[in-house]
């Protein structure tokens, strides 16, 4: 019955994004729910003596209780433990990173946030990268392959990287968090919370003290928060592009390739390529005139 009930929520759910505002049901089913459910808050039905003529079947309406965007950004309530902290063993990087990757796939605490048949996102890259990509948290496609940036925000990424002369194998690509945060509906995503970033946050800088970069890239305000802490007083338009800290090594801060995808302009672009050039400098990489021309308005 639950198996039932679950896909009757994901049906309506579909139903309500394109544009239904109610769907017939028969009187025989509602019974079946009301059997089945003590109560369902997000639903009415409109008494018999309102049926509609000629027909044994109600409507239920859907009903509008928050905003798409307020439902996206509610953080499912839950208490987090902290992380035990630990120490990263002797041995190679390739060694370290081994023993990381396992403790993070196996942490009961983020398995215990992951959903059934999906997996616990960690980073992936070279180990010798000088440049450290860091996300926020894992969408669809990355808790579907346990890999960060697979979906379209990280198709785009990889041409970014590509356009500084690179392959994404010889950078390191990694998210703050290492599983996609629980959403209050069986869809959408939202923004992990400032506690959920802060659980996860030691296994970032256990990577990041494997890899040991030269420079950090900060994607989306998000990730930001996430590596420097909450500050309502911080905004992208006026740390976008600066160099900081985070613990002794250099900090780029850009917008997160999401950010590019709602805003496909040529100005946006260029501020994104200004960042990735002042970071191909601050590690001494050569930039070419063609590089130099590239999204400047002609």
């Amino acid at each position: 019955m639950k198996h039932s009930l679950e896909q009757l929520v994901g049906h309506l759910g579909k139903l309500k994004a394109r544009g239904a505002k109610s769907v017939a049901v028969s009187a025989e089913t509602l019974e079946s729910l009301r059997s089945a459910v003590s109560g369902i808050k997000h639903i009415e039905t409109r008494t018999e003596a309102e049926e509609i003529p000629h027909t044994k079947e109600v409507a239920v309406d859907f009903v509008k209780n928050e905003s798409p965007k307020e439902a996206k950004e509610k953080p499912v309530e839950k208490t987090l433990e902290k992380i035990t902290a630990f120490t990263l063993p002797e041995g190679s990087k390739q060694e370290r990173w081994e023993y990381l990757r396992d403790r993070v796939t196996n942490c009961p605490i983020c398995t215990a946030h992951v959903k059934p048949g999906k997996k616990v996102v960690f980073g992936v890259g070279s180990l010798d990268s000088e440049i450290f990509f860091c996300g926020e948290a894992p969408g669809a496609d990355e808790e579907t392959q346990g890999e960060p940036f697979v979906g379209k925000a990280g198709q785009l990424l990889t041409k970014i990287i590509e356009a500084m002369g690179l392959k994404r194998s010889v950078v390191y690509i990694s998210n703050i968090m290492n599983w996609r945060p629980e959403m209050p509906t069986p869809f959408g995503n939202r923004p992990p919370t400032q506690e959920e970033m802060e659980v996860c946050l030691p296994y970032l800088k256990a990577q990041i003290e494997i890899v040991q970069p030269k420079v950090i890239v900060a994607l989306g305000a998000t990730a930001v928060s996430g590596l420097l802490g909450a500050d309502p007083k911080r905004r992208m338009g006026d740390v976008r592009g600066k160099w900081l800290e985070f613990e002794g090594t250099p900090l780029m801060i850009t917008f997160h390739p999401s950010y590019l995808l709602r805003n496909d302009t040529l100005k946006t672009k260029r501020m994104v390529w200004e960042d990735m050039m002042s970071v191909m400098e601050k590690i001494g990489m050569p930039i070419s005139d063609k590089q130099q021309q590239f999204f400047l308005q002609k």
